[in-house]
């Protein structure tokens, strides 16, 4: 029979196969070959260290089996002088020269520093949300937003009014994710104590009132109806409101002018004129009745423009009573264009262009349209686990919302309690008014969940 070859992984690798743990009683008998390829240059003694070291890999394999064959290994395992080692001397001599890194004198002059653009040099319009008694409303407090004059948490240019959150109702139950709709399965059918559960348990700063049912392929609730869920809201909590249609564009006039007529002097945010509706009838309603016009419009800078001016020039609206709302696309679904949409905005007006000089809002609920927020799992069968979705949908919320603050939003709409306490926590932190309460990051290590 002839001679036979087997590696050393390959014999391992079959006793694994068969499950042998240790072998007794056996005696392998045979020579171990080695093949070097040394090139052209031989054997220096930078090789023979470097071999030695891959030979010793070898040995300690060798030993590893002989242990697994039950053999005392341990009495052979002395210390032995061998002749010719190479010492580390001569190996640092013999290993090749490495040059030393030098870096480029513009990079050592270099320095990172935070600093406003020298072309920032106009403010954002200011806008009061709501209005006290003493001014016309019933508001027991009134909000602030805009008025920069740098992008956002810059720290050598101090923004003078923090973002805001103004909470979701609706004038009647709807479809929920399961961790929105857990918040307010007992007040859904009364606006006016969702209100004060949003206001007094989970900390908005306003409250949107979404009149859907005026919908005509919902309920067609008249305006005249629908404006007293209006009255309700103004009764139950003393912040500042906003009022938003059912976003049908037929309808939403009729809905948004009643509505200002009902919050007459209150500084309401009326949501909103935009260019596919009769936006001079919504505006010249907000200006007649002391009420703020939300200025939408669809990730496009120049629809904003040409919207923001209409309302100035023709419907009356005053500068200090416009917030722009240039859409939010949610993370994954277009966050990218809104962020940029929004940055541009804002530089262009801190650079002097008036008809965009106006606080910004985000429909930051529009992260809950996503399906990878609400869905239990990919309906891809391939796709990995998604994880858990009670801890998915609010960490979208919040990725959307804090990702366009730094594109300088001023207003947040959200729904979710936790991911708006979180992004209250964090805007708030960045500007030094709390000091953050999540886990030192830098910890990242150690920290646990």
């Amino acid at each position: 029979m002839g001679e036979k070859k087997i590696k050393l992984s390959d014999l391992n690798k079959q006793l694994a196969d068969m499950g042998v743990k240790s072998l007794e009683g056996i005696k392998i008998e045979g020579d171990i070959e080695l093949e070097i390829e040394t090139g052209a240059g031989g054997v220096g003694p930078l090789f023979a260290y470097y071999f030695g070291a891959e030979v010793a890999k070898v040995a300690v394999q060798l030993v590893n089996m002989a242990k697994a064959f039950g053999y005392p290994i341990d009495s052979l395992l002395q210390p032995v002088a061998v002749a010719g080692a190479i010492a580390p001397a001569e190996i640092k001599a013999a290993a090749p020269e490495i040059p030393a890194f030098k870096i480029p004198d513009t990079l050592a002059k270099a320095k990172f520093e935070v600093g406003t653009d020298a072309t920032w040099k106009h403010q954002i319009q200011e806008v009061q949300l709501g209005a006290t008694k003493a001014e016309g409303g019933s508001r027991g407090h009134v909000i602030k937003i805009g008025g920069e004059k740098a992008m956002p948490f810059f720290y050598d240019a101090a923004m003078p009014n923090r973002p805001v959150v103004t909470m979701d109702v609706f004038d009647m139950p709807i479809g929920m994710a399961k961790a929105v709709k857990m918040h307010y399965e007992e007040v859904m059918n009364d606006p006016a104590e969702w209100a004060k559960k949003c206001v007094n348990e989970f900390g908005a700063d306003m409250i949107t009132t979404h009149l859907i049912s005026t919908d005509p392929l919902i309920k067609d609730t008249s305006a005249k109806e629908a404006v007293k869920v209006v009255e309700d809201v103004l009764q139950a909590v003393d912040v500042p409101i906003c009022i938003g249609g059912s976003g049908n564009p037929e309808k939403d006039v009729e809905v948004l002018t009643r509505a200002s007529e009902t919050a007459q002097g209150e500084r309401a945010l009326i949501a909103s004129a935009s260019l596919n509706l009769d936006w001079e009838a919504i505006g010249r309603s907000c200006a007649e009745n002391n009420n703020v016009c939300l200025s939408w419009t669809q990730l496009e800078i120049n629809a904003q423009k040409e919207l923001d001016r209409k309302l100035i020039k023709v419907a009356g609206v005053p500068r200090d009573s416009i917030v722009i709302d240039p859409t939010t696309a949610a993370l994954a679904y277009g966050l990218d264009f809104a962020y940029s949409n929004m940055e541009r905005i804002r530089i262009g007006a801190l650079k002097g262009d008036q008809e965009l000089a106006f606080p910004m809002s985000s429909g930051t609920t529009n992260a809950w349209g996503v399906r990878e927020a609400w869905m239990i799992g990919s309906p891809n069968k391939e796709d990995s686990d998604w994880g858990d979705r009670m801890l998915r949908g609010p960490i979208w919320e919040i990725l959307t919302g804090f990702s366009l603050a730094m594109a300088g939003v001023d207003i947040f709409m959200m729904m979710n309690p936790i991911a708006v306490a979180y992004l209250q926590e964090i805007t708030q932190s960045l500007m030094g008014l709390i000091e953050a309460k999540t886990p030192d990051t830098t910890n990242w290590i150690t920290t646990e969940a």
